[in-house]
């Protein structure tokens, strides 16, 4: 007998939709641990590790564009709306590919988050498409205008195709699919003894003294360097190698490897460091609200224009946590004097749903489990 299969599509866009995908995938392994993961993705195999625990398959394949970037806040429209038109030309082969992979392997349903064709993809191999998420991409792409109408209107027809969606919080309506369940926060969880963390990376400052810088897996091309110095009394951690070193930050490489409490080996990420830090500085995403918030730490988010999932994200932050907002400008021309500033309190005082993991996962292995 075969063993029951998953294909996961994970979107063509940054690392959060394949690091909330993997947490999922890990807690789907750890509630059936006989099923086989089937991963669908563009992104590097080492961050898929560093959330999933067990063995799965990794299909090097991309089926949606995102957004073009050359960091984490700069967007190129021209060329994500070009490379979806080589998509689209090449549609019906790309399903059929998968189609031919889906029956070889004997997948019993695809998890989605959030390629588009990925209903097609199922409704093509007689299987059911689950998605999962918090904005769909024909949202971001209508904001655009008139010269993306037509493919924001492609995919809304796409997503009504979808047998389920999972839909996250920080959520906008996403009305084109016709059966949503609402779920709560996923991520990952912190796996890291801290003390010995701390001790690890040399940190000394009190958790309120000490800050995580994270934007992504694209990074921002220029922070303003200068500002370490003047702020020689707290701790910055990053994840960006890149940049020049200061006595007060420390530089994490997504390579340096730990061991857990089992004795496991695991890459460093940024939420295993955020329970050292009393504030996280971040950029509007949905994976690093998600893992900040599921945990408690204060969020000090930039702004971001053209990108309609990002007031929807700040308007729940503000909501639902403690945080700070700063105009982009801010943070790159000024000298971070948001830093003294007081954090805002959540303005509603109910507390969202954290354990959209296991929702999800259960939900999963329910229907595997009762397979013909």
């Amino acid at each position: 007998m075969s063993r029951p299969t998953v294909y996961l599509a994970i979107t063509n866009h940054g690392f959060g939709h394949a690091v909330r995908s993997a947490a999922v995938a890990n807690e789907i392994q750890k509630r059936c641990p006989d099923v086989l993961l089937i991963l669908v993705t563009t992104a590097p195999r080492w961050l898929l590790e560093s959330y999933l625990e067990g063995d799965f398959i990794v299909r090097p394949r991309g089926f949606d564009v995102g957004v073009v970037q050359s960091d984490s806040l700069t967007m190129d429209k021209a060329a994500t709306l070009q490379q979806w038109q080589q998509i689209r030309q090449q549609d019906r082969s790309i399903i059929a590919g998968e189609v031919s992979f889906i029956k070889q392997n004997k997948v019993n349903l695809i998890l989605a988050d959030i390629p588009p064709l990925a209903s097609a993809i199922a409704s093509s191999a007689g299987i059911p498409c689950w998605m999962m998420g918090n904005f769909g991409w024909d949202f971001i792409y209508r904001d655009w205008g008139e010269e993306f109408m037509e493919l924001a209107d492609w995919i809304s027809g796409c997503f009504s195709q979808c047998d389920r969606l999972f839909r996250f919080p920080l959520h906008e309506p996403m009305t084109a699919f016709p059966h949503t369940i609402d779920v709560g926060l996923t991520g990952g969880n912190p796996r890291f003894n801290l003390e010995a963390l701390r001790e690890k990376l040399g940190i000394t400052t009190p958790p309120e003294k000490t800050i995580l810088l994270t934007f992504g897996g694209l990074g921002l091309n220029a922070i303003p360097v200068h500002n370490f110095e003047q702020y020689s009394d707290y701790t910055f951690i990053t994840f960006d190698v890149n940049l020049p070193s200061f006595p007060n930050l420390v530089q994490v490489s997504n390579f340096l490897q730990l061991p857990d409490i089992d004795s496991h080996l695991f890459r460093l990420r940024p939420v295993d460091l955020m329970p050292l830090c009393g504030r996280v500085i971040s950029k509007p995403g949905y994976s690093t609200f998600a893992e900040a918030l599921r945990l408690d730490i204060p969020l000090i988010s930039l702004t971001r224009d053209g990108f309609a999932e990002a007031p929807v994200l700040l308007d729940w932050l503000q909501n639902y946590g403690t945080h700070q907002l700063i105009p982009s400008a801010e943070f790159f021309e000024n000298n971070w004097d948001f830093i003294h500033q007081p954090l805002q309190p959540p303005q509603l005082s109910e507390r969202l749903d954290k354990n959209g993991n296991e929702a999800i996962a259960q939900a999963v292995v329910d229907y595997l489990l009762n397979l013909p």
